[in-house]
This record gives C-alpha cells, structure tokens and sequence, in this order.
C-alpha cells in the first residue's frame, strides 16, 4: 500500500510540473507559428499568458519582444529587450535589438549607449553606423562624420555608409572628400548606382562638368532615367557649353517633375544661351519659363535677381524694349545689389533709347560702386565721354550748368 501511495503522490505531484513544460514549449511553437503568418496580436495573447508574476522566462520574454517589434509596438519592445539584456547582460543580441528599438522610438541618446555598451564587446561595423546614424539624427554632424569614418575603416565598401558620409560632405560643399570616400567601392564596383550618381553630384559641386557628364552619361547606358540624372546631367552640359544638349537633359527632367523653379529657370536660361547667329524667339521660347519660374517662386533674392536679369536681356535684345528691359534690370539689381553689371545694362539701355540723361546717370551710379580701372569702369567712363560729345553735337547749350 505504501508503494501504491507513494506511486500516486508521484503521479499527483509530478505529472503536472512535466505537462507544464510540455504546454510551454507547445505555446512557443504555436506562437512561433502565428508570428511567421504575420498573426502577430494572437502570438502576443498566448505568449502573455504564460508569464507568470515574478517570474522570468527568458525564452518566453525573448519571442514577445520579437512579437511587439515585429508589430511596430516599440515601446512594448524596448522595456521587453531591456529586461532581456538585464537577465541575459552576455547576450549581444539583446542589447542590439534594444539599441534598434530605441533608435525607431527617436531616443537617440540611449540608443547611442546601447550601441557602445556592444562596442565595448565587439567591434561590429553596422552598430559603429547605427552610432553615426543617432548622431545625424539629432544634427550632430561632426559626431556623425566620426563613426560613420570608423564604420569604413572597418568596413570600406558598405555602401549605405558610404552614402551617408557623401552626401554629408556634399551639404558641406567638401566635394573633394565627397569624391575620396566613393572612390574604394567605386574601385570594386565602378557601375553601382547608389554611389556613381553621389560622384558624379560631387564632381559637378566642384565644377568638373565633363567629369559630371561622364558619370552621369554611363548612367544613362546602365538605364538610368531618373530625374536626378536628366537633371545634372543637363545643367552639366550646360556649364560646358553644349547647350543643345543641356536643353534636352533638361526638359527631359521637366517631364519626370515640374515642380522645381530652378529647374524652370535653368530651361530659360538654357534657351537663352545660344550663339547669336541661333537666338531664341525670346517672347514665345523663353519668357513663358521665366513667367513659369516666377509663378512657382517662393522669394529667393538671388534667384529673383537672376530671373529678372534673364528678363532683362530677352528684352534688351528685342526692338525698342528698352523700357521693359530697363525694369527687370533694375528689379535684378534691387534684389541683389551686389548685381552691379546690371547698372551698367541699365544706362546702356537708356542710352539706347537716347534718354542721354539719364544713361549718364547711370553710368555714374555703376563707376561709383565698380573698380576703377577695370573693364567695366572704363566701359562706362568712355560711354559717358561719347554720350557727352553726341549732346555737345546736338545741342551745345544741354550740357550748360553742369
């Protein structure tokens, strides 16, 4: 009877601790499961349910972090990762997936630490990024430009760094860095279309415009048709002189995008920019993107400046549109003073329309803020001397009481 009893106490006592484990490890699995099938929710409802108070299941806790991260649930994530990688400090993955958790909550600070706390294990180049990436974040671009460094050092050719530190470079117009950094990869993968096109924007930032166009124009062999390639690939044609295939590149952007005022502007220039045996109709081919360019303009006084000295010189260049071509003159000059060949467009105008008066006034206006000596001044210094001899000619007594 003892031995029946105590074969009984066994099967009362025991049993239920081994069907306990055997029904943990049968919700994981189907958890599993309901996870792999994107039934998040009901994999985070059977795995809640076996947490009991005060106790820890790491192997439970683990699949429900994963469940919340999975199910954009950050915050729910980040506090399970963080009991993880407190129970389980040796496991680099906990600490990872907390540091990736809390750079998607925008808690850049404390993914920083998270990084470094791997770092100080294991020299791992995509967390020395996920450092660079939290510091670019929060705008801090030297930090930032440090590891992203370090990332390369340790990895050069990985191409999504490689990205960021160029176009960081780039905005900081270090165009030349921009260029050294791209080289290692390019080295290895001269047609990657991630990188080539940060070349050539950089080769065109510094002003190597057949440099440009040879990037760009293999681009376009590789079947690139992007905006960004039609675009820079026409603005460097057109900054080497090749004028009727700058106006392509261009209008082939125009196509993909006609949002872009600079873009507008760019065309009419283009257009504008031709010999003087092939000018333009500047009414019909070129004014209507200059109107375009001002419809979509959000003041920018430098490019109001130039617009309107686009407009002057269409106009300047039409039969007795003196008048119109005066306006625009002044209004380039009124938006950058700095403009000052834009007095000197402007009495020679009135000098055209034989307002000598008021042609030496503004030839007075622009030596006095011109060099003396140079081109210019002495331009206007002979203009005003002619000017003065046509109306002696004229009219002796008109140069009386000056």
């Amino acid at each position: 009877m003892k031995k029946i009893f105590c074969f009984l106490l066994w099967l009362i006592v025991c049993i239920p601790l081994g069907a306990q484990t055997t029904h943990r490890d049968s919700v994981l699995t189907q958890a599993r499961r309901l996870k792999n099938i994107y039934r998040v929710d009901e994999a985070i409802e059977l795995l809640t349910n076996l947490l009991e108070p005060g106790a820890l299941d790491e192997g439970v806790l683990s699949e429900l972090a994963d469940c919340h991260f999975q199910n954009g649930d950050y915050e729910g994530a980040a506090g399970s990762y963080l009991v993880l990688s407190t129970i389980a400090p040796d496991n680099l993955l906990y600490k990872i997936r907390l540091m990736r958790t809390y750079y998607l909550l925008k808690a850049y600070p404390q993914s920083i630490q998270m990084a470094k706390a791997v770092l100080e294990r294991d020299s791992i180049p995509t967390v020395v990024a996920y450092v660079g990436d939290a510091f670019r974040q929060m705008n801090q671009v030297d930090s930032a430009l440090f590891y992203y460094r370090q990332a390369l050092s340790l990895k050069p050719t990985h191409a999504s760094t490689v990205s960021k530190v160029a176009r960081l470079l780039i905005n900081r117009k270090d165009y030349d860095g921009a260029i050294a950094v791209t080289e290692p990869l390019l080295a290895k993968d001269p047609d990657n279309m991630d990188i080539a096109p940060l070349k050539g924007l950089a080769l065109y930032g510094k002003g190597d415009f057949d440099g440009a166009i040879a990037v760009y124009q293999r681009q376009q062999e590789l079947g690139d048709d992007t905006y960004n390639t039609h675009y820079y690939l026409g603005q460097s044609y057109w900054q080497a002189k090749i004028t009727y295939r700058a106006e392509q590149e261009l209008m082939a952007a125009w196509q993909m995008d006609s949002s872009d005022v600079n873009l507008a502007y760019a065309i009419a220039a283009v257009k504008q920019d031709y010999k003087s045996e092939s000018y333009r109709p500047f009414l019909t081919d070129i004014k209507p993107w200059l109107d375009k360019a001002v419809e979509m303009l959000q003041p920018d006084p430098d490019l109001m400046a130039r617009i309107h000295q686009q407009y002057g010189l269409g106009y300047y260049r039409q039969d007795s549109s003196w008048d119109q071509a005066i306006y625009h003159y002044k209004e380039a000059y009124r938006y950058n003073p700095k403009l000052i060949s834009a007095l000197l467009s402007i009495a020679y105008c009135y000098e055209s329309k034989k307002d000598h008066k008021q042609a030496i006034a503004w030839y007075e206006k622009y030596m006095q803020v011109a060099r003396p000596g140079s081109q210019g001044y002495e331009y206007a210094k002979k203009s005003i001397d002619f000017i003065k001899g046509k109306m002696f000619d004229e009219d002796p007594a008109s140069l009386l009481g000056e």
